[in-house]
């Protein structure tokens, strides 16, 4: 609930901040925006970020094969600290 509460309050409070900046703000928000699109360094980082993703899935997939689903599914999940430890 308290995530939701947040979220709408977020959502107000970015509603009236960029009504109140104008046109001219959001022209000019959208010219850096489109030049951050544009840039090597972004297009270096996704390409990265894909790769990264593209190479946990197919080591998701190898897993899940040769062990089976259930073995898989047990070394893949991770269980949470015992809080009698603290």
């Amino acid at each position: 609930m308290h995530f939701r509460t947040g979220l709408v309050l977020g959502l107000g409070v970015g509603y009236y901040f960029g009504a109140k900046a104008g046109r001219e703000r959001f022209e000019q928000l959208d010219r850096v925006l489109t030049k951050v699109r544009e840039s090597e360094a972004i297009d270096t980082a996704a390409e990265k970020a894909r790769a990264v993703l593209d190479l946990s899935v197919e080591r998701a997939r190898d897993l899940i094969e040769s062990h089976g689903e259930a073995d898989a599914a047990e070394r893949v999940i991770v269980t949470p600290p015992d809080p009698s430890l603290n």
